[in-house]
């Protein structure tokens, strides 16, 4: 390629010339297909794991996976017009959704799979017609006929070989029922808690829907992208395709008209028309500010204002209000606090005959490395080194992006319900829900549905999410009574709930029961089990009894007898003046005990300083004896 790499603009015109919108690399360049897995769970024959390749439109689902049933159409088995009923691919109620078998040929694989989703298909595989190895469903070229539906479809679809495919229709022609489940779950390499992505865009805004469709995602997509990365948990890197001007063709004026740096840098001239408006050149220099915004902006430890740039850019500088230029461009990064000295030094001299580092670098990041193929189209997303396949749409994008994280390291972000997969709204996602109290063990997630007990009101449940949940531990009472039995009448309340214990529902005292359909009132006097004694006079009642005592009896429930009044009141006297005895008498033997705490204290006292008169003290010397010494006198 002599001095230059990337892309040669030779190829650029003859495609942009052709008008398919796209970009073949040279015979050395790679593409590669980026697949998901097709897994076959009946009929047995067919049974086993196949790959198919993502189309490059419509929603995948990045992170997840969906079943279906197979179904071929016959009539109409191209899908190149539209099917005779909107809901012909429709689902009855509880049964698996369908994906439709459609063959290759004839019309675009966009078409395909827009008039499967009109008719009610839930997903679209399209057999290919030649033995060959799979390629990627691309978009079709920007025509208003296309345009009506590249932006609507919603739907995954992916390319299956010809032998499977064949292997398919036979299984399903023959009326055996044929389940296959589509993964994407591996689609996007997940290996720990931050996902590194890229974007190869364009400043260009006259290109048709392709611009319209990426301008529009990079507005709605700022958003997300700035919390991912202040957050940390992302690291985001734009690119620009840029292409060379081959030797011949340098002093042509194709190629001063969309090159810069003396033909090392070029770009398709906006409008397609040489002689009018902006020239591809003045593309290539903005997306090398852009690349120098961003460069910039990371120095400062602020990357995410390269999302504010380039959308501020787009609404305040559009080609179309002849505003695309460098004055516009430095009055948006003024706005944005950014030194556009240090954007002018990082972009250099564009009428250089010299490399611009800038612009090399992007060239060579364009040629695939291991598992990513070479960057050809516009846009191009790639999550963690693995290029995106699909709408550029943000919901498709972030559940891709979520889909790069390791399990239970998504940011919160990813468990927004901007992406939830909604599961839960068909039959509760066939998890277990009290409808009662609307409590549900269904969860949803980008990745699918989970069935988890849930915590609600400050009570646990726990159980396998499935079947039953129950409520434990304390204020289980409090949701729909623990699941247990609970009555009201004449203005008293039971219940068999147990705050304490081993948490099963009991029937309280004076029921008898399961406690948790029914408790049944027990007739402690028809049983005879209170309220037996000869004076006793026993009268049932809802969760207890009365009992009563002929004359002037009292009954004693606790020995279920019934004594004299007379004789209770003498007891409660007695009881009386015992308990005042007991009371003087515990303050008496205070009072002593007080007293002679404080006789032995004065005691001590006093002996103590009698003590301290008539015996020295150990630190006086000894007194000197001077009556032998007069005796010698």
């Amino acid at each position: 390629m002599g001095r230059y790499v990337g892309f040669p603009l030779g190829f650029l015109l003859v495609a942009w010339g052709l008008g398919l919108g796209l970009w073949a690399p040279p015979a050395a360049g790679r593409f590669v297909v980026e697949k998901n897995s097709l897994m076959v769970i009946s009929p047995s024959e067919l049974k086993g794991k196949h790959d198919s390749a993502i189309g490059n439109f419509g929603i995948p689902q990045y992170g997840g996976s969906m079943a279906g049933a197979v179904v071929y159409p016959k009539e109409n088995a191209r899908a190149c017009d539209q099917f005779s009923r909107s809901d012909l691919f429709k689902p009855k109620a509880g049964a698996l959704p369908n994906f439709v078998l459609i063959d290759r040929g004839d019309c675009l694989f966009a078409k395909k799979v827009w008039n499967a989703q009109n008719a009610g298909a839930s997903a679209v595989l399209v057999v290919d017609d030649k033995n060959e190895p799979l390629i990627t469903m691309d978009l079709p070229r920007e025509d208003d006929e296309a345009a009506k539906y590249i932006e609507n479809i919603t739907i995954p679809s992916a390319l299956i070989d010809k032998k499977f495919g064949e292997q398919l229709k036979k299984a399903v022609r023959s009326g055996e029922m044929v389940n296959v489940n589509l993964d994407w779950r591996e689609a996007v390499p997940h290996p720990d808690d931050r996902v590194e992505y890229e974007l190869w865009t364009n400043s260009n805004d006259e290109c048709g829907t392709k611009c319209d469709m990426l301008m529009d995602f990079l507005k709605a997509f700022k958003g997300v992208a700035q919390l991912l990365e202040k957050g940390g948990y992302s690291q985001f890197t734009p690119h620009y395709i840029t292409w060379y001007c081959p030797q011949a063709f340098i002093i042509s004026k194709q190629c001063k008209s969309q090159c810069i740096n003396n033909g090392r840098y070029c770009a398709p001239d906006p409008e397609q028309d040489f002689s009018t408006g902006y020239d591809g050149k003045d593309v290539v220099i903005e997306n090398l500010r852009q690349l120098c915004v961003f460069r910039v902006a990371n120095e400062s430890k602020r990357p995410w204002i390269w999302w504010d740039y380039v959308t501020d850019f787009h609404i305040r500088c559009p080609m179309k209000e002849k505003k695309y230029n460098k004055d516009c461009a430095e009055t948006v990064m003024k706005s944005l606090g950014l030194d556009i000295k240090k954007v002018d030094q990082c972009m250099g001299d564009p009428n250089a005959d010299s490399e611009n580092p800038i612009l090399k670098m992007e060239q060579d990041a364009q040629v695939g490395t291991g598992s990513r193929g070479d960057v050809t189209i516009l846009p191009t997303l790639i999550v963690n080194n693995r290029q995106y396949r699909g709408k550029l749409e943000k919901k498709a994008v972030l559940k891709a992006i979520c889909a790069g994280f390791e399990e239970n390291t998504e940011p919160p972000a990813c468990l927004s319900d901007d992406i939830e997969t909604n599961e839960c709204l068909d039959n509760n996602g066939g998890c277990w829900q009290d409808k009662a109290s609307n409590i549900t063990a269904c969860k949803d997630t980008f990745r699918g549905r989970v069935c988890e007990c849930p915590a609600f009101g400050g009570v646990q449940f726990k159980g396998d999410g499935y079947n039953n949940c129950e409520a434990i531990g304390p204020g289980r009472c409090r949701i729909n009574n623990g699941g247990c039995w609970q009555e009201s009448r004449d203005g008293k309340t039971y219940s068999a709930c147990q705050e304490s214990g081993d948490g099963k529902c009991q029937c309280p005292a004076g029921f008898e029961g399961d406690g948790v359909k029914a408790c049944e009132d027990i007739n402690e006097c028809k049983k005879k089990t209170a309220c037996q004694c000869p004076e006793c006079s026993c009268k049932d009642t809802w969760g207890s009894y009365d009992c009563t005592c002929s004359g002037d009896l009292l009954y004693i429930k606790e020995h279920d007898t019934c004594i004299s009044k007379k004789a209770s009141e003498a007891k409660v006297t007695w009881a009386a003046v015992w308990v005042l005895l007991i009371v003087l008498a515990v303050a008496a033997f205070g009072a002593y005990a007080i007293y002679k705490y404080r006789l032995r204290s004065y005691m001590d006292s006093e002996i103590r300083a009698i003590m301290a008169q008539y015996m020295p003290l150990d630190s006086q010397g000894e007194v000197p004896n001077h009556s032998h010494e007069e005796d010698h006198a």
